[in-house]
């Protein structure tokens, strides 16, 4: 038996935000320690905020990318990598007017039950 797994079909995470969510590994594949995910954000998108229950790895290939972490912002560019560990109010947006592709790691994996994402509106 092999040690190893190719992954050529990621998931495609179903957005009505018009961002592009490809989890190669993660729940979709049985693997609930970790998610590793390749995103494009567009131009002007955002989500509410968020109080995940896992750490959050994001490296940007091309673009920026808006943090808004316990109330602070922070942009990061081409090149640059953050890790928002668990229990951080975060809000990820991209209000800039090109598009942001960024690789997503999340230990343990993403899941809705663990995101606790917060209603429109409320801060």
């Amino acid at each position: 038996m092999k040690k190893y797994k190719i992954q050529q079909s990621p998931f495609i995470v179903p957005a009505r935000d018009g961002k592009l969510i490809e989890e190669h590994w993660g729940n979709s594949t049985g693997n609930s320690d970790i998610s590793i995910a390749h995103m494009v954000a567009p131009p002007e998108w955002s989500e509410p905020h968020q109080t995940p229950e896992f750490d959050e790895f994001t490296y940007i290939i091309s673009g920026k990318k808006q943090f808004e972490i316990d109330g602070e912002i922070v942009v990061l560019e081409k090149g640059h990598s953050i890790l928002i560990e668990k229990g951080a109010r975060i809000r990820y947006s991209n209000p800039f007017s090109e598009p942001c592709e960024y690789l997503a790691i999340c230990l343990p994996a993403f899941s809705m039950e663990l995101v606790n994402r917060e209603e429109e509106g409320v801060d």
